[in-house]
């Protein structure tokens, strides 16, 4: 079993006296990182759409203490100022999006809206509403960098860009967090700052278009996932670990608004990235499959080959590093699925996981076997 690597954590005393604005609350990464505010004592206002699979996480993992959830869509500027006034946020974290690549091929107009005029609507409402506001983190990907594919990771410095139109909608938004901070925030000494990071798995997941909730999906009716682009390589991570750092990231953000940075990466550490059927072929042998995938067949829309992030300016500045590999990773995504797929108790899976996260704890499968320190649930 290998060791995990702790580095830093955030700080529940910070959170516990937090009004937050958390766009995107429903989905995937929103779920897990609502139950971790609810635990540290935020007081949570969530903007998002409604959950569009079922499962959904958001559902499952209900209900939530202290959590004033709001569904309307960020596109419009009405309801976005209606959350804001809600909330009267001293932390803002903007994660609603339109996330999926081959959904911007077929949306590209939707995708803009929602990734760029959505995220202008949020800073313009914070920017008139919110008088108590320390922080803000927009939450984009690894994708917004211009990949040149030159097998060098990306670091926060290089040049923005985007060949589809998700990766572009959400260069475009970097572009538009920009001329906020310097038009309207930082002169009012608001820290205003974005996170990339990609490539998230974990537990509960069951978006379209995602490796892990295809395999899942395959392995209810016995046959081996299809892969597009197998020897594609990407920063893979569990959700727990680019959450931490955004938390991490809002503490150090709030406490000195003039930090040097608006931008940082979370991504494995370095030689931990891998490839689409290496991952495949891990996560099918945890939940015990024999056979995990198969080349797909026909042609599909272009997507880069090589996709590297180098996270050293989070370890130099926030202390963060990833603490699961993306083997564990993978490990810790299935015995999260075999638990739920035996019948657990989805929050309580959660939970643990995120306990067993924050204390340092490795697990085996299924998670919940783990015992509780004093005082957890």
């Amino acid at each position: 079993m290998e060791d995990l690597v702790i580095g830093a954590r955030p700080n529940p005393s910070f959170w516990a006296q937090q009004r937050i604005l958390l766009t995107g609350h429903t989905g995937f990464k929103g779920a897990w990182l609502s139950l971790w505010l609810e635990k540290m004592g935020a007081a949570v206002t969530g903007l998002s759409l409604a959950p569009d699979t079922q499962p959904n996480l958001y559902s499952l993992l209900a209900p939530y203490a202290n959590l004033n959830s709001i569904i309307g869509d960020i596109r419009n500027q009405d309801i976005v100022n209606y959350a804001v006034a809600a909330a009267a946020p001293t932390v803002a974290i903007h994660m609603a999006a339109q996330p999926l690549v081959r959904r911007s091929y077929r949306e590209p107009v939707e995708t803009f809206e929602t990734n760029v005029l959505g995220t202008v609507n949020v800073l313009n409402a914070l920017r008139m509403v919110a008088p108590d506001l320390k922080a803000i983190l927009v939450i984009t990907t690894d994708k917004v960098y211009l990949n040149l594919e030159d097998g060098r990771a990306f670091v926060e410095s290089d040049r923005l860009g985007g060949h589809d139109p998700y990766s572009a909608s959400k260069a475009a938004a970097e572009i538009a967090l920009t001329s906020w901070a310097h038009s309207y925030f930082r002169p009012k000494g608001i820290a205003i700052a974005s996170a990339r990071a990609g490539n998230v798995i974990g537990g509960g997941d069951w978006s379209e278009d995602r490796l892990i909730p295809d395999i899942w999906r395959a392995a209810k009716i016995g046959k081996p996932v299809s892969l597009r682009y197998p020897q594609a390589t990407r920063p893979w991570q569990h959700v727990l670990d680019p959450l931490n750092g955004y938390l991490v990231f809002v503490e150090r953000l709030a406490a000195a608004a003039t930090l040097e940075t608006c931008a940082l990466n979370f991504g494995p550490d370095p030689g931990d990235e891998v490839t689409v059927s290496t991952l495949a072929d891990i996560f099918s042998r945890a939940i015990g499959l024999s056979e995990g995938w198969v080349p797909a067949e026909g042609r599909f829309e272009p997507e880069m080959r090589l996709l590297g992030l180098d996270a050293g300016n989070a370890r130099k500045i926030l202390n963060w590093r990833p603490q699961l590999s993306s083997k564990r990773a993978v490990e810790w995504t299935a015995a999260w699925y075999k638990s739920f797929d035996a019948g657990s108790d989805v929050r309580k899976l959660t939970l643990e996981q995120i306990w067993d996260f924050v204390a340092g704890n490795d697990v085996g499968v299924p998670a919940i076997q783990q015992p509780r320190a004093a005082g957890e649930p």
